[in-house]
């Protein structure tokens, strides 16, 4: 099976998403250039009507993607650092949150609001804290943070393709890890927990990087 980072995972998932659905399309500062790699090579094959830069406005960002998900599009709005998620809170807890409810279910949101979080790569308090918490009491808000590459690839392509909004979150530190992803079809139901390790005296929920720092305490103490 290949082996590939989670950063390749990220891109594969966006790629073969944004070939299977014409509706699929990538929104946010810089990602035409690829920041952090996961949007790199997309604008090159998808052009400008789906790879679309933004200026520098978290907060118009995360309205024009309810906007465009609102009408039946599928928009995923790459907000770059978690904590840049403060400056869209409204957009996403008053709008995107609340309109299902709102319309009493009558209409659709299809969107990914796509972040960095949590700390250890040595970048300033901006860019390192773990801000999914606020996002984890949101009506209708789907939280979702991997911990392997074979993870992110299959949650992030099951998050396009789920009707509700779901904020994605890839750990900081997690970019280079390397994993088995397998190149066919495959996807990650949301809401199910994965068994990393069985026992028999504890259970221990974790995600993102706090899923490798419990598997090595755990080991340490066999």
């Amino acid at each position: 099976m290949p082996r590939k980072t989670m950063i390749a995972a990220i891109q594969a998932a966006l790629a073969e998403e944004m070939r299977r659905d014409p509706t699929v399309f990538l929104i946010g500062e810089d990602v035409r250039l690829g920041v952090f790699a996961g949007t790199r090579g997309l604008h090159a094959e998808f052009g400008d009507k789906r790879v679309i830069d933004t200026p520098i406005s978290e907060l118009a960002v995360a309205g024009a993607g309810v906007g465009a998900a609102a009408t039946g599009l599928r928009p995923v709005v790459d907000l770059m650092f978690g904590t840049f998620l403060y400056l869209a809170f409204d957009q996403i807890a008053n709008q995107a949150g609340a309109m299902r409810y709102m319309f009493g279910g009558q209409t659709k949101l299809p969107i990914v609001y796509m972040t960095q979080n949590g700390s250890g790569s040595s970048a300033g308090h901006h860019h390192s804290q773990s801000v999914h918490p606020f996002f984890m009491n949101m009506p209708l808000i789907k939280v979702v943070m991997p911990s392997t590459p074979y993870d992110v690839k299959g949650l992030l392509k099951a998050a396009i393709r789920d009707d509700n909004p779901v904020v994605f979150f890839n750990h900081l530190s997690l970019g280079g890890q390397r994993g088995e992803v397998p190149d066919e079809e495959y996807i990650i139901p949301l809401g199910k927990a994965d068994i990393k390790r069985e026992g028999t005296d504890v259970t221990i929920c974790a995600a993102g990087m706090m899923v490798h720092h419990s598997l090595k305490a755990a080991a340490a103490l066999e």
